[in-house]
């Protein structure tokens, strides 16, 4: 069969009304349902924080913590959308604007956002990060406004390029006369204060808010929910609603996995041409999201973060399986030069390392060395060919795959 015969069989059962979704969308991330199960205590206690602007007050900022997947993003999205309404029923001068900021990435697309936001045009590139924060502040004066900015994985922001853009937006009310600012931050970090300046970290966090992972009842019902939006009737299996919820609370109570997982499984069965979704299409599912959910991991993965995967992936390319901090950071260090950046502290490299282990691709495990102490062996948790499928496209490690570092023949000399 040819090509086009193959890919015309796709897209043809594709155009098909589909068996089993009555509407996927339902069952994705940035949808925003109506009602939000288990979060009715921390919307009522963001309402309640934010309702002040409804009279023309600044209301306090607010940092959220949760891990992935516990709703923080839904309830956020979800009370902003019932003060829009409000606040045009009141004609109450609000504006919001929501940015992630791990797909912007930069202070000066953070800036040209919220600047977009208030009417005012930049150019994508060519002023300094200044410049468009001035123009930023001049803009938003001369609207007159309350404007609350979400700044969704701010996390991410902060590990990646320090905490300018809060110190500047922390500040920005002491040079407004005719508007106003509130600030909500939303970490999936609960150690984020650990990695603000304090004079930030008083300004920021006014009120704070944790979101503690769904159990797997909790996840159950949530499921069930969408599901009854989702998938046409009788064609969802008691056990494979459940085998998602369980598989999720073992995941830290991680609603998004449930939510992927159910609309993977019911992707796997449509593509299977069967009409009802069992456990097996939920197994299916589960193998396909965690060689998606790593690979996503190393793309977005911060530059110096990618060089200490890069660094352990060539130790162990060299059968040295479990490295020693000091063995990374040689390599680690020889690679930086490669690229020609300054490499971070040996300390800095560690704490990397265990942000790295508690994301699950590396793992670190402190071993004792008798009378010479402890130390830590670290190696690496994913397969190398991902990590080799992942940094071969990027524009600056692709190179670096197959390097082999000076220093590598004495690490290879090192006893283990």
């Amino acid at each position: 069969m040819s090509e086009t015969n193959i890919l015309d069989g796709v897209f043809e059962r594709v155009t098909h009304v589909s068996k089993v979704f009555k509407d996927r969308d339902v069952l994705r991330h940035d949808y925003v349902p109506g009602k939000l199960p288990h979060r009715e205590d921390q919307i009522r206690q963001l309402g309640e924080t934010i309702a002040p602007v409804l009279r023309g007050a600044r209301s306090s900022n607010i940092i959220i913590y949760g891990k992935t997947g516990t709703g923080k993003t839904a309830v956020v999205k979800y009370v902003l959308n019932h003060l829009e309404a409000k606040a045009k029923e009141f004609s109450a001068p609000i504006r919001f604007c929501y940015v992630n900021c791990r797909i912007v990435g930069s202070e000066y697309r953070i800036f040209a956002s919220l600047c977009q936001n208030v009417g005012v045009a930049v150019p994508f590139t060519g002023l300094s990060t200044g410049e468009v924060f001035d123009r930023f502040q001049t803009g938003l004066d001369s609207s007159k406004t309350t404007l609350i900015i979400v700044l969704d994985e701010v996390d991410a922001l902060i590990k990646a390029r320090g905490d300018i853009l809060l110190y500047e937006l922390t500040r920005i009310n002491e040079s407004l006369s005719r508007s106003k600012v509130s600030l909500i931050g939303i970490s999936n970090d609960l150690r984020l204060k650990e990695l603000l300046d304090p004079r930030v970290l008083s300004s920021l966090s006014e009120e704070e808010m944790v979101f503690r992972p769904y159990d797997a009842n909790e996840l159950r019902h949530i499921l069930s929910e969408r599901s009854s939006i989702s998938f046409h009737e009788c064609t969802l299996s008691e056990s494979a609603l459940n085998l998602c919820s369980a598989l999720a609370a073992a995941e830290h109570g991680d609603a998004r996995r449930a939510l992927d997982l159910l609309r993977v499984a019911g992707e796997v069965a449509e593509r299977q041409g069967v009409a009802v979704v069992v456990e097996d299409h939920v197994r299916e599912a589960e193998k396909h999201i965690e060689h998606n959910r790593v690979f996503e991991a190393l793309k977005n993965l911060t530059f110096h973060s990618k060089l200490v995967i890069l660094s352990v992936y060539t130790l162990s390319k060299a059968e040295i399986q479990k490295a020693i901090t000091g063995e990374i950071y040689e390599v680690y260090s020889e690679i930086c030069g490669e690229v020609g950046i300054v490499p971070l502290t040996q300390r800095r490299l560690g704490s990397l390392v265990n942000e790295l282990d508690s994301m699950g691709l590396l793992n670190a495990k402190v071993t004792s060395m008798g009378r010479y102490g402890r130390t830590k062996r670290i190696k690496l948790e994913i397969a190398r060919g991902l990590i080799k499928d992942v940094f071969a496209n990027d524009g600056r490690l692709g190179r670096l795959v197959d390097y082999v570092p000076n220093c590598l023949s004495k690490c290879a000399n090192n006893p283990h």
